[in-house]
């Protein structure tokens, strides 16, 4: 089949990564100085008046957060400070409380040396690539602050992990229960170390919780949804119905099942679409991207619904869906967005729906995905930096498209630039697993070996 297909990249831009700010604790552009200068610009782009902010686990999630708060603060914007709260809790509470602006301090599933600030506006959406090229255009002009009328107040939001639990036990049919139900509930060591088990628990399951205890560094190490094989097979020794896989700010989903099989993103929203069928609401239609396995969307195909790749990017995907009116959507990673109950990915609630479909059809996970059989996939990870400049290197390109020319109409390469960290991510799909893995080989090889764009050279004065 052809190439997965792609649109124009974005104007290169120095702050903004595809999703929101991020980098290293203490080098550019996460130190405290741009971070007050982040809070301060933010506060004044959006005209906030009252915004929240919540962070994962990591330890310097007390300084962004302090940094973000004396910013707001002396943009005149008032603060509500939540702690530690999953992505998708500080976007409903922002919708909720109907604030002008919300944070979120986290960079999701990357190591505890990073981190990093998503914005939300008032209903709850991430910010469109407009607003954030505006706020950037006003960072590059370095302007000293300027502080006038009477700073913003900041205070706590209590019951915000309360909230947010009550939240999530309304998107559970109230006709059902989870009682009988033995779940592993694996949460990172990140933003879902207090919410993710009471909610399951008090849905009457008896719940196992795994990496729920974070001391500030060892958010996503050997477990959540980068690391889920360690979760995967605690659930099979410990005798669980399931294991919920989350990442670091709780945006993502991975499952294991009774076995200790893993499963994807694509398994995930594989079994809410077709428990939507089964109620008589089939989705009209469901957004992946361009890593999405086509054995996925061939199965999205034949419940009647239309099927659309995204970039790579929950953002992306949300704006897919909300273009269309769809509901579903998604990525392999475990982001998945239900935007019949909120417009941020949770990967709380989308577990919860996964439940109800094994309630529901009283099958276990296993019985539920036994006719479906994803493609192989190989996908490699490099680490080159201005991994965008190295792809158009002739000798990456020349890799690409062998590897095209050799998989034909029977599988895949997508090739791309991480937008979050310094990494050439390379996925091959195809119908042989021994032919998909060479052929990411090469490519990553290729990739690594690329040598390195040299800078152009400077115009001498006439």
């Amino acid at each position: 089949m052809p190439p997965a297909p792609t649109r124009p990249t974005p104007a290169a831009r120095r702050f903004f990564g595809t999703d929101g700010v991020r980098g290293e604790v203490g080098t550019p552009p996460m130190t405290p100085d741009f971070l007050v200068r982040l809070g301060f610009t933010a506060g004044r782009a959006l005209r906030a008046r009252e915004a929240l902010i919540a962070k994962d686990t990591r330890l310097s999630g007390y300084m962004v957060e302090s940094a973000l708060e004396a910013g707001f603060s002396a943009a005149g914007v008032d603060v509500l400070l939540c702690g530690p709260l999953p992505t998708s809790a500080a976007a409903y509470l922002t919708q909720t409380l109907r604030l002008d602006a919300g944070v979120v301090v986290s960079a999701s599933h990357n190591p505890h040396r990073d981190n990093g600030v998503k914005f939300f506006g008032g209903d709850g959406e991430k910010l469109p690539a407009q607003m954030e090229s505006q706020i950037e255009k006003i960072l590059a002009q370095n302007k000293p602050l300027s502080f006038s009328g009477e700073p913003g107040r900041a205070r706590r939001l209590d019951d915000a992990a309360g909230r947010y639990i009550e939240f999530c036990k309304r998107a559970f049919p109230h006709n059902l229960n989870l009682r009988g139900m033995k779940i592993l509930a694996d949460c990172a060591n990140g933003a879902a170390y207090h919410v993710a088990p009471p909610v399951f628990h008090e849905l009457g399951a008896e719940v196992v919780p795994f990496a729920h205890r974070p001391d500030g560094f060892n958010i996503n190490v050997d477990c959540g949804a980068t690391a889920p094989q360690h979760a995967a097979r605690a659930a099979a020794e410990n005798g669980c119905d399931i294991a919920v896989i989350l990442d670091g700010d709780a945006d993502r989903l991975m499952l294991a099942d009774e076995n200790g099989e893993l499963r994807d993103g694509d398994a995930a929203l594989l079994i809410i679409a077709r428990h939507m069928a089964a109620q008589k609401r089939a989705p009209r239609g469901v957004a992946g991207t361009v890593l999405s396995n086509l054995a996925f969307e061939r199965a999205v195909r034949r419940l009647g619904a239309d099927f659309h790749r995204a970039p790579v990017g929950d953002r992306h995907v949300s704006e897919a869906m909300r273009a269309r009116g769809w509901t579903l959507g998604g990525e392999p990673s475990g982001h998945i967005i239900l935007r019949d109950i909120h417009n941020a990915g949770d990967g709380v609630v989308a577990a919860l729906r996964v439940l109800a479909a094994m309630r529901e059809s009283g099958k276990t996970l296993s019985q539920l995905l036994a006719d479906y059989a994803p493609l192989p996939q190989a996908k490699r990870n490099v680490r080159r930096p201005n991994g965008a400049e190295i792809l158009k290197t002739s000798q990456a390109r020349k890799a690409v498209r062998e590897a095209e020319k050799e998989l034909g109409e029977s599988g895949r390469v997508v090739v791309r630039a991480s937008g979050t960290e310094p990494v050439v991510r390379v996925m091959v799909e195809g119908d042989d697993e021994r032919q998909v893995n060479q052929i990411a080989d090469r490519i990553a090889e290729a990739v690594e070996t690329a040598p390195a764009p040299s800078a152009p050279a400077a115009r001498k004065k006439s």
